[in-house]
C-alpha cells in the first residue's frame, strides 16, 4: 500500500507539473510586464500545495485551470464567430475576361477595371458596377437585406454576395482591401477588441482586486496559521469570471450585430447607444426615399409657358448640388426639346450631360435657394426668405401657392427669372413605407423621443411628420441650426443619436452622442467614421442597433454580478469551511463558462420581431 501511495502521490505531482507548466510560464511573462494576473494565484497556490504534501489538490488546481482555460479559448472563439463568417465569404478565385476569354485567377489577382463574370451560385469576388446582364444576388452580409436583389446594368455589386441567379458581367472598381466586405470585416476586427468604458473601470478593479487577494491570503494564513487555508483563498480568488464578464458580451454584441448589416465601432459607442434617449433624424434621404419627383408646376407670369418655367429652372439647378436639384433637371430634360427656342444663342459647348444647360454661375444659399445666370439672365430658385432677400416685387401670389403646395406635403420652389417671378415647381420626396415602423420601434426600444431635423418648410415637415408619428419636428433648419439642437438636448440631460446622410448634417452627427449612417453599403468614409453605420436601406435596424446594444449592456452587467457574487459566496465559504481548493477551482471555472455561455445568447437569431434584421 505505501508503493501504491507514493505512485499516486507520484502522479498527482507529474500532473501538476505538466498541467501546471504553461500557467506557471504565463505568470513569469505577467510578472516581467508588472501585471499580477490569475496565473500567479494558481501558480503560488499550485506550488504551496505541493510543499504541504496536498497533491491530489495541486494536480486537481492545475487539471481545472487548464480545461476550464481551454473552453474558455474555444468559447470565445465562438463569440467572434461573426467575423470569421465574414472572412469566409470573401471568394478566393475570381472568373475574369482576359483576351476575350473566361480565365480564373485568384480574388486578390483582379485588376481594377476588368471586366469579372459572376454566374449563378458564385460569390462576387470585387466591388463593382454591372456592365451587361441581368440577375439576383443575396447581399445580406452586407446590407443585412433578407430578400435577393435585382440587379441590371448600372447597379453596384459588392464582394461576398452571392448570385441566385442570372449571369452578369461586372466591371471591378474596388479589389482586394479595398473592397467593402474587407473594410466590414477589418472595422469589425477593431470594434471588438476595441475597449468599453465598463470594461477601462472593470481593467483598474481587477488591477487592484488580484493584489488585494495575494495580501488577504498572508494575512489570513498568518493570522490562523493555517497556510492550506492561505493557498485555498489563492485559487478561490481568482477573478476570472469577473476580468472575462464584459469583454465577451461586447465581442458577442458587435458579432451578432455586424451579421445584420449594422457596424458599431467600438463598446464605447456600444454602451452609448445603450443609453440614447432622444433620436434625431433627417427628413430627406432618412425618413424619405431621398427620390424626390417633380409634381407641380405653377405658372405664374402669363408671358411664360409651363415649359418655359421647369427649363429655366432645370438650367439653374444643374449647377447645384441639393437632393431636390435632380427632380427638376430631371423632368426639364424632357421639356428641353420643347423649349429649344430658348436655347438658339447658346452653343453646344455649354451643355451639360444629357444636353441639359449649364449655369454660367450658381450660389447656393443654405436655408433659402440658389442664385445663377443661365444664358445671361438671372434666375432665383428657394423660399420666401430667399425672395426677401433679393427685394423681389410682389411675391404674394407665389407665397400663397407655395404654401398650399407645402399643406400638402410637398416643398415648393419658387422660381424667380430676372426679378420677376415665373412659377412655383413642387417637389413630393416619397415617405418610406417602414419609417412609422421605425419610431414606434424606437419607441419599443426605450427611446423617449424622436425629432425630425429638416431644412424643409414648417407645413412640408408637418405633412412628413405626421404620416411618420415624429414625436417632434424642427424645420427650417440651417446645417448650424442643426448643431444647435443637438447641443441643447445634451444640455438638458439627453443622450442624443444623430441619424443623417453626413454630408449637411456632419456638424450635428460629430455633436452627437452617437453619429449614425444610413444605408451605407459601399460608403468608405460612412464605414469609417460613423460611430455606428447601418449598411443596408432598411429604416428597422435603427431601433434593431439600439435594442441589441440595450441587451448587450444588461448582459455586461449580469456576468459582473454573477462573478462577483461567486466570489464572494467562495471566498465565505472558504472562511467559514467546506469549500476546498479543488472545489473552488471547478466553481471558478464553471463561473466562467457560465458567463460565456450567457454573452453567447447575444450570437443568437432572436425571435421574430420588428426590432431585429433577420
Amino acid at each position: 500500500m505505501p508503493a501504491l501511495s507514493l505512485a499516486s502521490d507520484a502522479a498527482m505531482v507529474a500532473a501538476a507539473v505538466v498541467a501546471g507548466a504553461p500557467i506557471a510560464r504565463a505568470a513569469l511573462r505577467g510578472l516581467s510586464g508588472r501585471v499580477v494576473g490569475i496565473d500567479l494565484l494558481v501558480t503560488v497556490a499550485t506550488v504551496g500545495a505541493i510543499v504541504l504534501g496536498e497533491y491530489w489538490e495541486a494536480a486537481a488546481v492545475t487539471v481545472l485551470f487548464a480545461i476550464g482555460h481551454a473552453l474558455e479559448t474555444a468559447t470565445l472563439n465562438r463569440t467572434r464567430s461573426a467575423l470569421t463568417a465574414l472572412v469566409a465569404l470573401a471568394p478566393d478565385v475570381a472568373l475574369v475576361l482576359r483576351d476575350g476569354a473566361q480565365t480564373e485567377v485568384p480574388a486578390a489577382d483582379v485588376l481594377t477595371g476588368e471586366t469579372v463574370l459572376v454566374k449563378s451560385g458564385a460569390r462576387v469576388p470585387v466591388d463593382g458596377t454591372v456592365r451587361h446582364g441581368t440577375g439576383t444576388l443575396d447581399e445580406a452580409s452586407i446590407t443585412g437585406e433578407s430578400l435577393p436583389v435585382a440587379k441590371a446594368p448600372g447597379d453596384r455589386v459588392f464582394a461576398g454576395t452571392m448570385s441566385t441567379g442570372g449571369l452578369l458581367q461586372v466591371e471591378a472598381t474596388e479589389v482586394g482591401a479595398a473592397t467593402t466586405l474587407a473594410r466590414i470585416v477589418h472595422r469589425v476586427e477593431e470594434a471588438q477588441d476595441a475597449t468599453a468604458p465598463t470594461q477601462v473601470f472593470m481593467d483598474r478593479f481587477s488591477a487592484w482586486y488580484t493584489p488585494g487577494i495575494l495580501v488577504l491570503a498572508v494575512v489570513v494564513g498568518l493570522l490562523s496559521g493555517d497556510l492550506f487555508l492561505a493557498l485555498t483563498l489563492l485559487v478561490i480568488g481568482c477573478p476570472g469570471a469577473l476580468v472575462i464578464s464584459i469583454p465577451v458580451a461586447i465581442v458577442a454584441g458587435i458579432g451578432r450585430a455586424a451579421r445584420s448589416g449594422i457596424l458599431i465601432k467600438g463598446g464605447e459607442f456600444l454602451e452609448s447607444a445603450s443609453k440614447v434617449t432622444v433620436v434625431a433624424v433627417d427628413k430627406t434621404g432618412t425618413l424619405t426615399r431621398g427620390r424626390p419627383r417633380l409634381t407641380d408646376v405653377v405658372v405664374l407670369n402669363p408671358e411664360l409657358t409651363r415649359a418655359d418655367v421647369l427649363g429655366w429652372a432645370a438650367r439653374a439647378e444643374a449647377g447645384s448640388e441639393h437632393p431636390l436639384a435632380g427632380a427638376i433637371v430631371l423632368a426639364g430634360a424632357i421639356v428641353l426639346a420643347a423649349a429649344e427656342h430658348a436655347l438658339e444663342t447658346v452653343g453646344a459647348a455649354d451643355r451639360g450631360a444629357g444636353g441639359t444647360l449649364l449655369p454660367d454661375t450658381i450660389t447656393s444659399i443654405p436655408g433659402q435657394g440658389i442664385t445663377a445666370t443661365v444664358a445671361g439672365r438671372s434666375v432665383l430658385i428657394g423660399n420666401p426668405a430667399l425672395l426677401a432677400a433679393h427685394a423681389i416685387d410682389d411675391p404674394d401670389a407665389a407665397v400663397t401657392v407655395a404654401a398650399d403646395l407645402a399643406a400638402r406635403g410637398r416643398t415648393p420652389l419658387i422660381v424667380v427669372i430676372d426679378g420677376t417671378v415665373a412659377g412655383v415647381l413642387a417637389v413630393a420626396d416619397e415617405v418610406r413605407p417602414d419609417a412609422a415602423g421605425m419610431v414606434a420601434a424606437l419607441r419599443a426600444a426605450g427611446v423617449h423621443r424622436v425629432i425630425m431635423l429638416t431644412g424643409d418648410g414648417p407645413l412640408v415637415a408637418a405633412a412628413v411628420g405626421a404620416a411618420v408619428g415624429i414625436d417632434e419636428i424642427r424645420a427650417s433648419l440651417l446645417p448650424e441650426d442643426k448643431l444647435d439642437v443637438v447641443t441643447r438636448l445634451q444640455q438638458d440631460g439627453h443622450v442624443v443619436a444623430m441619424v443623417g446622410d453626413g454630408v449637411n448634417d456632419a456638424p450635428a452627427l460629430a455633436t452627437a452622442d452617437i453619429g449614425i449612417a444610413m444605408g451605407a453599403a459601399g460608403s468608405a468614409v460612412a464605414v469609417e467614421t460613423a460611430d455606428i453605420t447601418l449598411m443596408g436601406d432598411n429604416l428597422l435596424m435603427l431601433p434593431a442597433a439600439i435594442d441589441l446594444a440595450r441587451r448587450t449592456v444588461h448582459t455586461m452587467h449580469q456576468n459582473v454580478a454573477l462573478a462577483l457574487v461567486t466570489v464572494a459566496l467562495l471566498l465565505a465559504g472558504v472562511l467559514w469551511g467546506g469549500v476546498t481548493m479543488a472545489v473552488g477551482m471547478l466553481v471558478h471555472e464553471a463561473s466562467v463558462l457560465l458567463v460565456i455561455v450567457n454573452a453567447m445568447r447575444l450570437l443568437r437569431r432572436s425571435r421574430p420581431s420588428p426590432l431585429v434584421p433577420q
